[in-house]
């Protein structure tokens, strides 16, 4: 199924729908959603939480990048003792009248593909705006109390870095993303099951971000030393550009990428998605060994 070349590990577009469209069909494949979806929307990145951060506390950085927001977020909070202003601000920043979700693409395939579960590290609630607006039923989760609820027939939707309702819930300081890196919280632990049975698609990632790379490397060692590798199910991510060194650690951890060129991560999201939902409505399920 695997296609190789001098400059790539991942697979092409086509070579990689037939096992997730499977997965599909039978409600097994789980969804991971990062910032590109959010961004797709014309939201913007995280570069503008940490200059709104730094302006809040009076200092200067012009040179501000992505991964400065967790650390620049600790010192906010040492400041003021708490997170609900700086709460408040992005619940605002990221929910402006003029996004209309119909608009979307994305969002309607995530919603039409009818995944079971979904994880999500986006804070915002444009996610659980798509079900509300097709009408389709889903259930949050963002802290152990919502683990412990079901909803028949409802897609889980698990904030895995929490949610705007839940100032508690959120991973946005230091400190809690180095006590989310120890791997052990309640929804931790339901990733670590979720992930044991069922392969995972990550869409709207970028491999720069070390908190990513870092899940994949802990998900990775739940296997390692299992006599039971080699039944491990593979996961996959979307990609918008080769990167020999990225795609062979991917590889090496049991993600294969699936890389779509010149095209931003949102597009390159809704471009596999669409291709996946046209594969799954075509293709037949598979006949049990008794029929």
């Amino acid at each position: 199924m695997r296609r190789t070349s001098p400059r790539t590990l991942g697979i092409s577009l086509l070579d990689g729908l037939e096992p997730l469209t499977e997965a599909v069909r039978q409600k097994q494949l789980i969804l991971f959603v990062g910032g590109g979806a959010s961004q797709n929307l014309g939201l913007p990145g995280f570069t503008a939480l940490a200059e709104h951060l730094t302006q809040e506390l009076g200092t200067e950085q012009p040179s501000l990048q992505y991964p400065d927001y967790p650390i620049i977020a600790e010192a906010y909070l040492l400041k003021h003792g708490k997170l609900g202003p700086l709460r408040s601000w992005m619940d605002r920043t990221w929910h402006p009248n003029s996004i209309s979700i119909t608009d979307s693409e994305l969002h309607r395939l995530i919603v039409e593909i009818g995944f079971s579960t979904i994880y999500t590290t986006n804070y915002d609630r444009w996610l659980e705006r798509a079900f509300e607006q097709y009408k389709k039923p889903f259930h949050k989760i963002s802290n152990m109390a919502d683990l412990t609820q079901h909803v028949e027939g409802a897609t889980e939707i698990i904030k895995f870095h929490g949610d705007f309702e839940d100032d508690e819930s959120l991973v946005l300081t230091e400190s809690s993303y180095f006590q989310r890196m120890l791997f052990e919280s309640p929804l931790d632990l339901r990733l670590r099951s979720d992930s044991l049975a069922r392969p995972i698609l990550f869409i709207g990632y970028s491999l720069h971000d070390i908190n990513i790379r870092y899940l994949l490397f802990r998900l990775q060692e739940l296997w390692r030393n299992s006599v039971y590798s080699s039944q491990r199910p593979l996961s996959y991510i979307v990609m918008n550009q080769h990167d020999l060194a990225q795609e062979s650690v991917l590889c090496s951890r049991g993600v294969i990428p699936v890389v779509l060129e010149n095209m931003d991560a949102g597009a390159a999201a809704t471009c596999f998605l669409r291709e996946l939902k046209r594969s799954a409505s075509r293709s037949k399920p598979k006949k049990s060994p008794s029929s």
